[in-house]
């Protein structure tokens, strides 16, 4: 193949590149073998033992003949063969270093003599993540070949797919994935399973396997499409792990790679080395002469056979050898993963003994003296120096290993692009820097990016679920993966604004969701003012009845002398009128925005003013009782008859409202509070009214002064008095007392600026009804019946007898 002759290239143009720079390892010479494992244990553990054996002789631990000193092992280490090597070098302690994922890493107890040129499995397959929900990826399917890593990976990364919100439409690992188990079962039962995942509605495969397992998977690809007659797959992105390269054998030219088209992998950082490319296209037969690979590189890339060459099969012209890589444009050069990182760990290894021989021996000695030096080196000598190596590669990276042994790097994210000749190539389109902050750790060129010929270079969609917008919320479907959801309207005062949300949310003070229930707007802000028609409207009722009550004042102290006036004690009246007037005036407390003073002064004001009213009525209507029981002979209520009764209750009784609302003030006054939640969509500007059990006081001791006044007029309504005012104060105490039982249910059930509204209503109405009830039938006698208005005519027939039918 001829990916992995870039890989022995690599080797050897890094050795070259040292052995010729004279600031490494001065005057001395570096030396080194390659084996071919051919993915087989057996050849992988007699080349291990070939490494401790003398040279061209297999005798392990021998040290008689011409001994190679074997100072460290470069390995790409494969699941099944990767035991036997770390089984044999261990012993010896000698540094290994892998250019290519290890299973045996995950054995804690191997990894003082391991360095991991690329960053381990859990990196990568965070790399993976970041990468599928880049693209919002999140219904994927997995196919894995059973090794030795994938107990891990179901142990440690499934978890962290899950919590990344990516969940599995199938999972599917093939145990007998190998060269000799095309047997027909096998057949029939992969190709149900590749049927299953073309079927699927995932259009992303995780797929977890080496280079052998991928080359089979192909092989089985190919059959299936062609005994099944599965011409036209449907497309799919493959992701792909580092360690896979797509490489195609040259007698399998013909297996099918279009089905791969569009895939990416995370793979191996590497870099454009300065001379490589002029190093490979200068590469030639004759030029090679120790190079025992070219011959086959050679072969399959100009598609020529040497005279040698078993050409049974095969039906190609003759190699010349005065072919050239530079007749070839379209060969591509660009360094890989792993070519990138054999190089990077030779130069590792050189800087590892250029500072053990440097700690170790004088420079001013001879190299004479140097040479014996090497000789009586050992192995685990290397290991501190290789640990803390660090340098700067001729590409400007920077090479150093972790705490854990593994190179500190990042990876590039390839696109492969696969053509009709079944030749592939790869583009980088992104990277993963590990060190960067999680949210920049991704960088990629979703522009470059060619995807399979079935999404029309679209970015492919794979969601089991269409996403939510905002103002919905995900609901899961039952026995179904997490991330297969209905998408469900978020209730009434909940918000989403985001894509996929899980929750929805409410908003924050202040705020209500819009229409769309996807962002909060600010609540409008809302009082009871002087410029909206419901103020204007209550302006007008209240300016209204307070000219209406000052003209009644008026009129009854311009016929203050009548009878009509002076029945029933006149000041009583005078006061009542005057507590009415400011009745109708405190509802202008209740308009506006609220203030601090307004907050004091609104409830306050209402219930003294309304108290010195109801007990101005109280008074006149004991005073009416107290009249007729002092007519009886030998009565001692005499003596109280007058004004010191009526103004000791009026005084008294008032007296007892300004104490309460005195407490009120002291202990919890009102003040101004905005309420944000009894209205959806409004933020309440209202009096908090600070003791509600206090403000309740005042409104009940306002309400028994209304009961006893109307249970001592309901008594006294019948008294045989001409003058006797107990039957109008009855009926207006009836009215007061109906609309304040009305106000409380209407109060509590009522909110925001209506609520406001029915207390002024409510002020406005009872002081109306007290206003008509006891002094329009004393204007009517007054202003249209004046003949009446005189003590002959009120002795004879009570003011009641004259009120309008």
């Amino acid at each position: 193949m001829p990916q992995n002759y870039q890989h022995i290239l690599a080797w050897a143009f890094a050795v070259k590149e040292i052995n010729e720079n004279p600031h490494i390892l001065p005057n001395a010479t570096l030396g080194f073998h390659i084996y071919d494992s051919y993915f087989h244990p057996r050849l992988t553990y007699r080349a291990a033992l070939q490494l401790i054996s003398p040279r061209k002789r297999f005798v392990p631990n021998y040290k008689c003949d011409t001994q190679d000193n074997l100072h460290a092992f470069l390995e790409g280490i494969h699941s099944e063969s990767s035991q036997h090597i770390p089984d044999v070098l261990s012993i010896y302690k000698i540094p290994q270093l892998l250019y290519g994922p290890a299973p045996i890493m995950m054995d804690n107890n191997q990894v003082p003599f391991f360095y991991n040129m690329i960053p381990n499995d859990m990196h990568q397959y965070l790399g993976i993540v970041r990468l599928l929900l880049h693209f919002n990826w999140t219904w994927i399917g997995f196919f894995a070949v059973v090794g030795v890593n994938l107990e891990w990976f179901m142990e440690k990364m499934f978890p962290i797919f899950s919590q990344y919100g990516i969940c599995f439409a199938f999972m599917y690992a093939y145990s007998n994935l190998g060269y000799r188990d095309f047997r027909e079962d096998n057949m029939k039962w992969f190709a149900e399973m590749y049927g299953e995942i073309m079927k699927s509605t995932a259009n992303v495969v995780v797929f977890k396997g080496d280079v052998r397992c991928w080359t089979i998977l192909r092989g089985l690809l190919y059959l299936v499409q062609l005994h099944h007659k599965m011409q036209n797959p449907k497309g799919k992105v493959w992701i792909l792990e580092d360690q896979i390269e797509l490489k195609t054998h040259a007698n399998k030219r013909h297996w099918d790679v279009q089905i791969f088209h569009g895939a990416l992998s995370v793979g191996i950082h590497s870099n454009e080395l300065q001379g490589f490319r002029h190093f490979f296209k200068n590469r030639n037969l004759a030029s090679a002469e120790e190079d025992g690979f070219i011959r086959d590189f050679w072969s399959y890339t100009f598609g020529c056979v040497f005279p040698d060459m078993d050409v049974s099969s095969v039906n190609q012209g003759n190699c010349t050898g005065s072919e050239t890589l530079k007749d070839l444009p379209g060969f591509e050069m660009s360094m890989t993963g792993h070519s990138y990182s054999i190089y990077n760990a030779i130069y590792a290894i050189a800087y590892a003994f250029h500072a053990m021989y440097s700690y170790t021996s004088n420079i001013r000695k001879k190299m004479e003296g140097e040479r014996r030096k090497f000789q009586h080196q050992q192995p685990w000598q290397l290991h501190h120096f290789l640990r803390h190596v660090s340098f700067n590669n001729s590409a400007g990276d920077q090479i150093y290993f972790n705490y854990n042994l593994e190179l500190v790097a990042g990876f590039d994210v390839i696109n492969w692009v696969t053509f009709p000749n079944q030749s592939l190539a790869r583009v980088k389109v992104g990277k993963i820097d590990l060190q960067a902050p999680s949210d920049q750790a991704l960088q990629i060129d979703k522009e470059s990016i060619i995807w399979h010929t079935q999404f029309n270079q679209a970015q492919p969609l794979s969601v089991c679920s269409e996403s939510c917008n905002p103002g919905y919320r995900k609901e899961k479907k039952e026995k179904e993966p997490f991330c297969c959801y209905n998408c469900v309207r978020c209730s009434e005062g909940m918000i989403s604004d985001g894509q996929d949300m899980a929750d929805c949310s409410q908003c924050s003070i202040g705020y209500l969701p819009n229409k769309d229930q996807n962002y909060c707007t600010p609540k409008i802000v809302t009082f009871l003012s002087f410029e909206e028609p419901l103020g204007i409207g209550l302006l007008l009722v209240i300016f209204s009845l307070f000219v209406f009550t000052a003209l009644v004042l008026r009129i009854f102290m311009k016929h203050h002398n009548t009878p009509v006036v002076k029945a029933n004690n006149c000041n009583l009246t005078y006061t009542l009128l005057i507590c009415l007037l400011l009745c109708f005036l405190s509802p202008l407390f209740f308009i506006g925005k609220p203030e601090p003073v307004t907050c004091l002064l609104r409830q306050t004001s209402f219930g003294i003013i309304f108290s010195m009213a109801v007990s101005c009525i109280l008074a006149k209507t004991i005073t009416v009782v107290v009249a007729f029981m002092a007519t009886k002979p030998g009565s001692r209520l005499r003596k109280l008859v007058g004004k010191g009764l009526a103004n000791f209750i009026v005084l008294f009784c008032s007296l007892i409202q300004v104490c309460i609302c005195s407490a009120w003030l002291g202990v919890s006054p009102p003040f101004p509070d905005v309420d944000m939640h009894s209205m959806m969509e409004e933020s309440i500007l209202e009096c908090n009214e600070g003791s509600p059990i206090i403000f309740c006081c005042v409104l009940g001791y306002m309400g028994c002064l209304a009961f006893v006044s109307f249970s001592v007029a309901f008594l006294a309504r019948k008294l045989p008095d001409s003058f006797n005012e107990a039957k109008f104060i009855t009926f207006s105490m009836l009215v007061f007392c109906t609309v304040w039982l009305s106000f409380i249910p209407a109060y509590l059930s009522i909110k925001g600026k209506y609520m406001v509204a029915v207390e002024i209503f409510s002020i406005l109405a009872s002081s109306a009804g007290l206003l008509g009830c006891i002094f329009l039938p004393k204007c009517y006698i007054i202003l249209l019946r004046p003949e009446l208005n005189n003590k002959q005519q009120l002795m004879k027939v009570g003011p009641s007898q004259f009120l309008p039918t």
